[in-house]
């Protein structure tokens, strides 16, 4: 019997991965279109664009199995603890925190371990800094801290991520593990959850595209419900550069689709603003402008 049904999986994975990625991106070349356009560049603003989105879909796969295997632990009737936390004016995330038979367990969890030398003793530093403040939180009894890579294939730091494990389990004498793939469930005594996921995984694989798609005018409808709320200064950086608007603007939306959908939206809003990025993009839709 599932555990998790697979159209709940493949929606935690979808929406992770993909919703409000377009506004990210149009964020991003707002805010650093030198990146995206100018000579002195070894891609064109098509190939920095794709390059962009899959780097933005990398990171936010992370992020997706954070919000599966969370739900995987509440579905195995785990009680979901705070996971936000701040210290010294620093703010503390935690991965997973969870109570099972009345120990505590946090999980600083990563998708792979292929991390250089400078990054590998910054992940053991902020594991320390969430060890602290959960003892704090807990005791030092009732906790287990756990280092997990999802990616079994990857084991580039383990000697190091281990040693330093066991001098926080002697200084502190808290418990401490590190696993990577499925040995995590195994001792949680989850097994069928890591067996769920792999087939739940391997089919999502198969349904999502090769490549994102660049097109965001193929449903203009939805991009534009998912951008149209973006700050003003957005759209007036994208829309007063004409470099801008004809290498990149034209090339996410060739169609002009979701433009004439901004044209209108912004033509109703009260503000100057609004009426300057409407005429601005009227202009360039080669509409009679109202205003």
């Amino acid at each position: 019997m599932a555990i998790m049904q697979y159209d709940r999986f493949k929606q935690i994975f979808n929406e992770t991965i993909f919703e409000k990625s377009k506004a990210d991106l149009i964020e991003k070349i707002a805010t650093y279109p030198t990146r995206y356009i100018g000579l002195f560049r070894p891609t064109k603003p098509k190939a920095k664009i794709l390059q962009n989105l899959l780097q933005s879909h990398e990171i936010r796969f992370g992020d997706a199995f954070e919000h599966a295997i969370e739900e995987y632990l509440r579905l195995k009737s785990c009680e979901i603890l705070q996971k936000k936390y701040t210290a010294n004016e620093e703010d503390l995330n935690i991965d997973q925190c969870f109570r099972k038979d009345g120990k505590v367990y946090f999980i600083e969890q990563k998708v792979r371990d292929d991390h250089d030398s400078t990054k590998k003793r910054g992940q053991i530093d902020n594991f320390e800094k969430k060890l602290n403040v959960l003892i704090a939180e807990y005791s030092e009894q009732n906790l287990v801290g756990i280092f997990y890579f999802i990616d079994p294939d990857l084991v580039k730091n383990k000697n190091f991520y281990t040693t330093e494990l066991q001098k926080m389990t002697n200084d502190y004498n808290v418990e401490t593990q590190i696993f990577y793939g499925k040995p995590l469930f195994d001792y949680l005594g989850f097994t069928d959850v890591w067996e769920e996921i792999l087939h739940y995984l391997e089919a999502w694989r198969k349904e999502i595209p090769d490549l994102p798609e660049i097109n965001f005018d193929l449903d203009a409808q939805h991009t534009f419900e998912e951008i149209k709320d973006l700050k003003p200064l957005v759209f007036r950086k994208l829309f007063e550069n004409e470099e801008i608007y004809n290498e990149i603007v034209l090339t996410l939306f060739p169609q002009k689709a979701t433009l004439q959908l901004l044209y209108k939206y912004y033509s109703t809003k009260q503000g100057s603003i609004y009426k300057t990025i409407a005429n601005n993009l009227g202009r360039k839709l080669e509409i009679t402008v109202m205003f």
